[in-house]
């Protein structure tokens, strides 16, 4: 799609069929999960594509002599699993109405509720990339004749830039923790008030005279067996809760084999069996929690594995903030709290944009009055030394 001043837009059918190295130069290196090597472990592992319904179509924009100047982590999708901005009722209404909602476009990282860039541009692109891409997405909707374009998890000044450019705004929640300085774990204890501060102390210290010991691994630390053991949480957590397990084996030897150094995994073993696990891949000043999995109940492992550990490093680190993925309100006595995240909508049927037009009016002064509501959950001390 050629777009004048010698700047050409293209979809691809994979992110091998775009250097690495461009699109790294694009995709910056503060968020891990659009790396090239990260949506290349997903799609060479068979974690995207046919068998899962996300089949890549990444929009590209190169300059006269081909150089890459910005590109969309794009797929195109029959369902709307895996993408933790649920639009199950908007599909469900407007097919009931006679309409057709899929195939759509995502625009996001598979199952990765990670709030990350979406349109990614050099530093040197032209300021007009921007705009561009978004026509461009919007072509290529029409182009495939699909119902709709969503971009999921975007930074805020993505979010806002769609938003001028007409696109719907959404706006949800998560939990994360942020590092005011803290120089330990008991530093970050003593700005949250006694009985929260107690109950914590409480929590880790059943772990830790449980028997089960726990490691937190990087690197050239993490073997094989280790892997092997993590998929096997994985598959047991989605087993238990009815989901569909998208992520193969593969997947997770080929993200410690390309990106070790970015992965943080805490691996816990009980009896010289390893019993579970959490893995968080870090950014250049993030610690982002994604997956858990246990072969079996340890009491208050999942939060010292997930949330605690979390902290530990991050304030090793020196890292700002941990961000613990999606839902969760039991987060918040824990020291993570309630942040919003965003996302944006490109409706191609006028009747079926005003109707989730009319809703997200609706919702977003409802999800922020929602986020103030859980911020008075805040278990850290008044500013004047009184606990809450």
């Amino acid at each position: 799609m050629p777009e004048g001043d010698g700047l050409t837009l293209d979809l691809v059918a994979g992110i091998g069929a775009v250097d690495a190295a461009q699109w790294d130069a694009c995709a910056g290196d503060a968020n891990p999960f659009v790396s090239h090597a990260f949506l290349s472990a997903l799609e060479d592992s068979g974690s995207t594509g046919r068998r899962t319904g996300w089949l890549p179509r990444h929009l590209v924009l190169r300059d006269s002599s081909g150089q890459l100047l910005a590109a969309v982590p794009m797929y195109v999708k029959g369902h709307s699993y895996g993408e933790y901005v649920f639009d199950f009722g908007w599909a469900n209404a407007y097919e009931q109405a006679g309409g057709r909602y899929y195939p759509k476009l995502q625009v996001s990282v598979p199952f990765t509720p990670a709030t990350g860039p979406r349109l990614l541009m050099r530093p040197d692109a032209p300021p007009a990339c921007m705009p561009l891409l978004i026509r461009g997405m919007e072509q290529v909707a029409q182009r495939l004749d699909v119902s709709s374009v969503h971009v999921t998890f975007p930074t805020e000044a993505e979010w806002n830039a769609l938003g001028q450019a007409g696109w719907l705004q959404r706006i949800g929640h998560q939990y994360h923790w942020h590092n005011a300085g803290y120089s330990s774990f008991e530093d970050f204890l003593a700005a949250l008030n006694s009985r929260k501060r107690k109950a914590i102390r409480k929590e880790r210290r059943a772990v830790a005279e449980s028997g089960v010991s726990i490691e937190t691994l990087t690197g050239a630390n993490i073997r094989a067996e280790h892997w092997d053991a993590f998929y096997g949480f994985y598959q047991d957590t989605i087993d238990r809760k009815w989901g569909q397990a998208y992520l193969t084996r593969d997947f997770f030897h080929r993200l410690g084999s390309a990106m070790g150094e970015a992965v943080v995994l805490v691996m816990a073993r009980d009896d010289g069996e390893w019993v579970a696990g959490a893995l968080n891949l870090r950014g250049a000043d993030t610690l982002y929690g994604r997956n858990w999995g246990s072969a079996g109940e340890y009491r208050h492992l999942h939060f010292e594995a997930c949330y605690y550990r979390a902290i530990d490093f991050a304030i090793e680190a020196g890292l700002a903030r941990v961000e613990a993925g999606a839902q969760g309100e039991h987060k918040i006595q824990r020291g993570y709290l309630p942040a919003p995240t965003y996302s944006a909508h490109w409706i191609a049927d006028p009747a079926l944009r005003r109707g989730v037009a009319d809703f997200l009016d609706r919702e977003r002064p409802a999800m922020l009055r929602q986020i103030d509501l859980l911020m008075e959950e805040s278990p850290f001390r008044l500013e004047d030394g009184q606990n809450r």
